[in-house]
């Protein structure tokens, strides 16, 4: 499940709010989720008043762990569904493509398990704020695929060597390797989270994105 809001400024603009709300499967994304993130994301492209965007993970173990694997085993066991899971990793890939090149700031809270897809949001985002429980990583190298959603790109813009290592053991960093690499801009306690939208909401946002 995601919730799309659109949450008031002080000065009367709007700041755009996705937030993966499915806190037991760790936040982990479904085909028709993509489709909800997509829907919003494109119907705040355009609008003047919407200023920003905030994409968080509802409970305490992290912001999203990657694809629902459950869910893509199920959709392999029938002919009827097979489909869904290539239209599961095209949407999903895109859906971070779009992050990347969306016209707005896009601020990402990575507490927790930021894993897969989950780093794939994150990395998209323009300012993206680690936690002392963060944990970034593409596990999925550990199960004998790809590091997938762009990262075989961006991983490689981390320093020295550290992206190919990660892309090789699914190795995790903290939130002091992301910060030392790059790979996050800021760190803030897990207990500021809650804060995190009304102080948004309170800068006075103003010219173009």
């Amino acid at each position: 499940m995601v919730h799309c809001e659109l949450l008031p400024t002080a000065n009367g603009r709007q700041l755009g709010v996705l937030r993966l709300d499915s806190p037991s499967r760790l936040n982990a994304q479904t085909l028709a989720m993509v489709h909800v993130l997509d829907a919003a994301l494109a119907g705040w492209r355009e609008r003047d008043d919407v200023v920003a965007v905030l994409v968080v993970g509802e409970g305490e173990r992290g912001l999203c762990a990657g694809g629902d694997l459950k869910a893509l085993y199920e959709a392999m066991g029938s002919v009827e569904t097979l489909a869904d899971g290539d239209a599961f990793f095209a949407e999903e890939y895109a859906l971070c493509r779009d992050l990347h090149f969306y016209p707005k700031p896009v601020v990402a809270w990575g507490h927790g398990i930021v894993m897969g897809g989950g780093w794939g949001l994150f990395a998209g985002a323009h300012h993206r704020v680690v936690t002392e429980s963060t944990r970034l990583a593409m596990p999925e190298i550990a199960i004998g695929l790809f590091p997938d959603v762009g990262a075989s790109r961006w991983l490689h813009q981390l320093p020295g060597r550290l992206g190919r290592w990660l892309a090789l053991t699914a190795s995790e960093l903290n939130a002091a390797d992301a910060l030392w690499s790059g790979a996050a801009h800021l760190a803030l306690p897990d207990a500021a989270r809650d804060d995190l939208m009304p102080w948004l909401a309170a800068l006075p946002w103003s010219g173009s994105p």
